[in-house]
């Protein structure tokens, strides 16, 4: 009840419009790596659903040869100086992402293919120190599909530098997971208010095939 009337109050004061897909989508996968999809990590998300549904819009995307990025948190020994702030909130980070670590690899349900790119970063934004907002300008993309993990964590800085830099966001809840419901479900109604369009994942697939 609370979320609803959450959005009504956004709806009411003129928040919650559709940006809509363009021409050219671009499908970031967020820290899908096992840090943060294996129950043995301390880490994880519930991540069952969100991989298969990920895997859905993974299977149009390369049928179309549409283009896919992937992301994973590692840092080698520079990387935890340049991160300590950020590691200081969730030590077992620093202690488990270690470059070349079964923890940092892509999960086996998602795993990159070819020549997809798989884009080390040390903190949450899959923008922020890395070369994904190049990637995309050289793809002429106008519009990015996140999925990944956590929805209130990575994923949110995500889908707003994503709008910052210019691009039209999408997110199905179906593709995402977080470690607790209360933040998952408050980010994905703020996102939808104000930074992009959070719709189902049928509806994007139907999208992405018209």
């Amino acid at each position: 009840m609370a979320e609803r009337a959450t959005g009504s109050l956004y709806e009411e004061r003129g928040f919650g419009k559709r940006q809509g897909m363009g021409e050219s989508p671009a499908l970031v996968v967020v820290d899908f790596s096992y840090g943060f999809t294996d129950p043995e990590s301390p880490l994880h998300c519930d991540c069952d659903d969100a991989l298969a549904a990920t895997a859905k819009l993974l299977e149009v995307f390369r049928r179309r040869q549409a283009p896919v990025v992937f992301t994973t948190v590692e840092f080698d020994e520079a990387g935890r100086d340049v991160a300590s702030a950020f590691i200081a909130k969730a030590p077992a980070m620093g202690e488990l992402l270690i470059p070349g670590s079964h923890w940092t690899a892509i999960d086996e349900r998602v795993a990159p293919l070819g020549p997809e790119p798989v884009l080390p970063k040390l903190f949450a934004s899959a923008f922020f120190g890395t070369p994904l907002a190049t990637l995309l300008a050289g793809a002429r993309c106008d519009t990015v599909i996140v999925t990944g993990a956590s929805t209130s964590g990575c994923v949110r800085a995500t889908a707003v530098d994503a709008l910052q830099h210019g691009y039209r966001v999408m997110i199905a809840p179906e593709t995402v997971a977080d470690r607790a419901a209360g933040a998952h479900d408050a980010t994905l109604t703020d996102i939808g208010a104000k930074y992009g369009d959070v719709l189902p994942l049928a509806e994007m697939l139907e999208l992405l095939d018209h």
